[in-house]
């Protein structure tokens, strides 16, 4: 059974589970290194689940072979924007794949508004929804 204690946004792995600890993030990254993943670590206060382009914190480490490197990285993200989502990105790119392989959460803002699920009739009776996440009510910069 998952269970979402506290209506947590729940992106990538590990996301119905408590928060990672950093011995927890280094295991995931050393992984994440022994398969020969390119690291990346990238921050947003717009959580939706449709923004999947967060904003890069520094250049991806293609070439890194030490975790203490990448979470050196992380923690100078979780110093420069403290109240964002703050996730890292593994990404395949053994030819044919070229895809993200691992994507998780390392820093979440105290406060997670959450969504609104919006509902619209169409013709014929038909209803969409929609999603809005309640942190854009504020303009970018002034959101946590």
């Amino acid at each position: 059974m998952m269970t979402n204690h506290g209506n947590r946004i729940t992106q990538g792995q590990f996301s119905f589970l408590p928060d990672l600890t950093d011995a927890q993030i280094t295991a995931q990254i050393e992984y994440a290194l022994k398969n020969n993943f390119a690291v990346s670590v990238e921050y947003t206060d717009d959580p939706h689940p449709r923004n999947t382009y967060w904003e890069m914190f520094g250049m991806p480490m293609f070439d890194l072979k030490d975790a203490a490197g990448i979470m050196m990285e992380i923690n100078n993200c979780r110093k420069t924007f403290p109240h964002h989502y703050i996730r890292v990105t593994a990404f395949n790119s053994v030819r044919g794949v070229e895809s993200p392989a691992m994507s998780y959460i390392v820093n979440r803002p105290k406060n997670e508004p959450g969504f609104m699920l919006q509902r619209t009739e169409t013709r014929g009776r038909q209803i969409q929804y929609t999603t809005r996440a309640y942190v854009t009510d504020k303009p970018a910069g002034e959101r946590h």
